[in-house]
Parts: structure tokens; C-alpha cells; sequence
């Protein structure tokens, strides 16, 4: 996930998938082809063309994710795992599958290309084939006050950076609202980004894109970054992927029961702990054309960022793009 500008914004792109290009991957199912349309591992079109890369197993996903409570014999939060080859975007698939009511609570969408990824403010980027994780999740927060639904994208990047922190071995920090921050030679580098759309009267869609083992060649900007760059102990992405969204299924779980309250589940605590941007003097550049100079001294109870002033105002930041201006 490489956006032009180097942003790590999430998949929101185009409706729908690219005509003949959607549809299961390679090992999406028993009885599947394990090697792909093509047959023979480096023929053209096939999965197996990047030896590096290989195609992410649905069967072991599934097997993995969709179980019930070893007590309770109640099912988990997921009910729907799905790879799809290629597409525009998954987080737009997923919020057509709910307007046609196809779509239930813990379905998961994974495409191992995007071509039309767009995250905040329509930004766009390109990335090779399976070069990275990109996949969207259907959540219904029922009972959980809409006014606390702001949270679900900061519970993401928490849970996302607990994932692969210890799944790949890499130290990771969030920027605040949605960015996943990885180091790279010394310097901070932007590895993932998260969106949050709103789906039906009663769902949120949360889309997730996180560059693996994307190399310095493929960088759009010296500013992006990636876990293989950063000296992740793996970069299978199977057990990336698991680690991930059974850190998401744990963290959901926690806020859900708390009915919302980002201090009852530890939520806000813990996102303010992994908040690279705290302790900076960083830009807010807000809705029409404003912009706001001041140190990030705080995320409040309703997720908003924080900005301390030099005339001494504390200004609560609900949206815009945050530039980090010096180091914490």
C-alpha cells in the first residue's frame, strides 16, 4: 500500500471490482487449485510468478478465525472470510455488500491487489501484488452510543500495532488519527494507515492496508516505509494477517462490552501510550483551508486530538491532517 504522496490511508476507491479480476484466490475454499489460475508456479498470471509474495491461504485463515469459545461454544466476531484476487477497493465492496444486505457482522474482505485504493481525502496510492495486507472488516457496534463510534478507527490502529508487534517483531507507533509508524535506518517512516466508513444505519466498515515486503525500489516517497524495511522477523502474511485480526477481535470485544467507554476497556490509555504524535509540536491542517500550529499534549475522551497553543488555548482536533514538526 504506496499512496503517490505517501500517505497510508485505507482503501476507499471506486465501487465495485475491476470487470473479470474479482473473485477467489488461489486456495479460497476446499478443492481449490493451490497454484493458481495459471497452473505452474511462474507462469504468467500466476500467484506464484513472486516467490517472495506467495498468495495468502484462505483455508488456513478460516480455519484460524472462524472458531467458537472453547467454553461458551459461542461463535467469535468473524463469520466471513473471503480473498479476492484483485478489486478497487475492498472497503467499497464490502459497503455495496451491506446496502444489498449481503453482508453480515465479522465478514472479512481481503484482496491481494487494490487498483483503485483511495483513503482521506481521496488520496490514492499503487502497490505490487501481495506486496502487503488489504482488507476491510464489517463491524455493527450495537448497543455502543453512536457518539462513540469515533473510536473504532483509533481501536483499530491499536489493535493493528499490537498485532504486529508481536507477530513480526517490529516497534510500532501510531500518528494520530490513522497512520501505523515503523522505523527504518533511524528514521520514522509510514507503513499503514486505517479507514473507517460508515455502512447502513447500523454498520462501520473498517479497512486496513499495511505494506509487507515492499522494497526500496517500489517506494513512491523516501517517507514510506515497510516491515521488511523495518527488520520484521517475518513477513508471511498468513500469520501476520491472524495475529492482526485476532488482536482486532480482542480489542472489540473489550470496548464492546464497556458499552463504548474509551477509559472503561483501556483503550484510550493504551492508544495515548502508543501515540507517537503526543509530545510533539506538530500542524493541524483543518476543514477549509485552516491550519493550527500547537503541542499534542492529549487525545481526549471522544478521540480528538488534543493542541496546546502558544497563546496558551488547549483546541480538541476532530479531523484534519496532522504534520509532526520535531520529534517527541
Amino acid at each position: 500500500m504506496t499512496p503517490r504522496d505517501g500517505s497510508r490511508d485505507v482503501p476507499h476507491g471506486k465501487k465495485g471490482p475491476a470487470p473479470g479480476n474479482n473473485g477467489p484466490w488461489p486456495g479460497d475454499g476446499p478443492g481449490s487449485a493451490a497454484r493458481g489460475p495459471a497452473g505452474s508456479p511462474g507462469s504468467a498470471g500466476s500467484p506464484w510468478s513472486d516467490l517472495d509474495r506467495p498468495p495468502l491461504n484462505a483455508t488456513a485463515l478460516r480455519r484460524g478465525l472462524l472458531v467458537r469459545d472453547r467454553v461458551t461454544g459461542e461463535p467469535g466476531l468473524y463469520r466471513a472470510v473471503e480473498i479476492v484476487r484483485r478489486t478497487g477497493s475492498t472497503n467499497s465492496d464490502l459497503v455495496a455488500r451491506v446496502a444489498a444486505g449481503t453482508a453480515e457482522e465479522g465478514t472479512v474482505l481481503i484482496a491481494e491487489e487494490q487498483t483503485a485504493g483511495r483513503g482521506r481525502l481521496d488520496r490514492r496510492w499503487t502497490a505490487p501484488p501481495r506486496s502487503g495486507l488489504f482488507f476491510s472488516v464489517l463491524l455493527r457496534p450495537s448497543g455502543v452510543p453512536v457518539a462513540r463510534w469515533g473510536w473504532l478507527p483509533l481501536l483499530t490502529g491499536v489493535a493493528v500495532a499490537t498485532g504486529l508487534s508481536r507477530a513480526a517483531g517490529v516497534d510500532t507507533a501510531l500518528k494520530w488519527p490513522n497512520d501505523l509508524l515503523v522505523t527504518v535506518g533511524g528514521e520514522e517512516r509510514k507503513a499503514g494507515g486505517i479507514l473507517a466508513e460508515r455502512a447502513g444505519e447500523d454498520g462501520v466498515v473498517v479497512g486496513v492496508g499495511i505494506n509487507v515486503t515492499l522494497r526500496e525500489d517500489e517506494l513512491p516517497v523516501p517517507q514510506a516505509g515497510s516491515l521488511a524495511l523495518a527488520g520484521a522477523v517475518t513477513t508471511d502474511r498468513d500469520p501476520l494477517l491472524r495475529a492482526v485480526l485476532r488482536s482486532l477481535e480482542d480489542w472489540y470485544g473489550r470496548w464492546h462490552a464497556a458499552d463504548g467507554d474509551p477509559l472503561a476497556g483501556g483503550l484510550q490509555e493504551t492508544y495515548a501510550a502508543g501515540c507517537a504524535t503526543l509530545g510533539r509540536t506538530v500542524r493541524a491542517e483543518l476543514p477549509g483551508d485552516r491550519s493550527l500550529v500547537g503541542e499534542a499534549v492529549a487525545v481526549d475522551g471522544d478521540g480528538r486530538l488534543v493542541l496546546a497553543t502558544e497563546e496558551g488555548v488547549r483546541e480538541p482536533v476532530s479531523a484534519g491532517d496532522i504534520v509532526h514538526l520535531r520529534p517527541a
